[in-house]
């Protein structure tokens, strides 16, 4: 059923629709970082020195001359060095998991004491399997 709107409806329709203008300020703020990632890009090779030698060109290695094989292992990494970062990979996600609840400690309430009691108990029983098969001796 097609319906015909008078001229004061239709501009209480268009008054009613809801305004972006509020969001221009972040779509300008967008605009204006997506430029300056493309600008910085682009112009970096032609504004840049381009005198390249073999020590530029070469991998850094904290000043040291690199070295095409590691003296220890015959170009193996050792598996504490694993170990270590997933170690680190667990205990960064249980504070990502703790801050959260420390800010709404008090809007949780008990519900939310018992989860993270929950949540630090299986970490600690983590924690305590490293510990005893010795993931955090460094021999």
């Amino acid at each position: 059923m097609l319906t015909l709107l008078t001229r004061t409806e239709t501009v209480q329709l268009a008054q009613e629709a809801p305004s972006l203008k509020p969001y221009l300020p972040i779509v300008i703020l967008f605009v204006l970082a997506l430029a300056f990632a493309v600008l910085s890009v682009l112009l970096g090779p032609l504004v840049g020195p381009s005198r390249y030698n073999k020590a530029k060109l070469s991998a850094y290695e904290c000043g040291i001359e690199p070295s095409p094989q590691p003296l220890v292992g015959a170009g193996r990494m050792p598996v504490a060095y694993y170990i270590t970062a997933m170690l680190f990979i667990l205990f960064d996600i249980e504070m990502v998991f703790l801050y959260p609840f420390a800010v709404q400690a008090d809007a949780l309430g008990t519900f939310g004491l018992v989860e993270i009691l929950l949540f630090i108990a299986t970490v600690g029983f983590a924690y305590a399997y490293v510990w005893r098969r010795g993931g955090l001796d460094w021999n």
